[in-house]
């Protein structure tokens, strides 16, 4: 198990914000996660940038459109030299085939992961875009999709990780975000858990975000959080 399980998301509006914070963190620690709105603003600079700094990059541009945009976006944050990146699960099997056979062509693939459910959405939610089951039902479906295409691992919530490794195995990661430390707000996350509860579900990697970044000291938060989770067990 890899003992870096933490990724802290930069969800800044512009590279000064988001580059004061990382500069606050201990890349010994932590992974950082780059996504739409950082990317928009400051373009891939602040991902070389976060290398410089000694982060490992967690490029979290959700792609999904057919599979040739797809898999070009892929290489072009492959290029990148990014740690992980991902695509959407319901964009089909078709595009994340594509995706996996154009990450596979670098001599270090970034991971490649598939997006299942948002944390955002909860069972009422999902039927009024089309979907039918509940949440955990469509991860569990998603998932097993993007297994067969050869991704890496998924994001799904913390809710879903023990399932997803008894069905899919241990090798298969597991990316949580909608991780809220004991007491703290929910915010915008429907399906939420603390970090402790996370590993022990299964979870590979943690995503976290605003626990870190508002707290009045993002270093000692994220020290107390590794402390906490250091030597969990995951789920078998």
């Amino acid at each position: 198990m890899d003992s870096k399980r933490l990724i802290v998301a930069l969800d800044f509006p512009d590279e000064a914000a988001a580059l004061a914070m990382a500069a606050r963190l201990d890349p010994a620690l932590c992974r950082v996660k780059v996504g739409k709105e950082l990317f928009v603003a400051a373009g891939p600079r602040v991902v070389e940038r976060l290398h410089a700094g000694g982060f490992e990059v967690f490029l979290d541009l959700k792609f999904h459109d057919i599979p040739n945009t797809v898999a070009g976006a892929c290489r072009a944050a492959a290029r990148l030299g990014v740690w992980m990146l991902n695509v959407h699960a319901s964009g089909g099997a078709a595009m994340m085939r594509a995706a996996r056979e154009a990450v596979s062509a670098f001599a270090n693939p970034p991971l490649l992961i598939g997006v299942t459910v948002l944390t955002s959405l909860a069972d009422a939610d999902l039927g009024t875009v089309g979907f039918t089951g509940s949440a955990a039902q469509n991860v569990d479906r998603l998932a097993r999709l993007a297994a067969s295409c050869v991704l890496d691992g998924v994001v799904c919530s913390a809710e879903e990780a023990a399932a997803l490794r008894a069905a899919l195995g241990g090798g298969f990661v597991t990316v949580t975000p909608g991780i809220r430390l004991a007491g703290g707000a929910r915010a915008d996350q429907s399906r939420v858990v603390t970090p402790e509860e996370a590993v022990r579900r299964g979870a590979h990697y943690l995503v976290i975000g605003r626990p870190v970044t508002q707290s009045p000291d993002p270093a000692a938060t994220l020290r107390d959080i590794a402390a906490s989770i250091a030597g969990g067990k995951v789920a078998t």
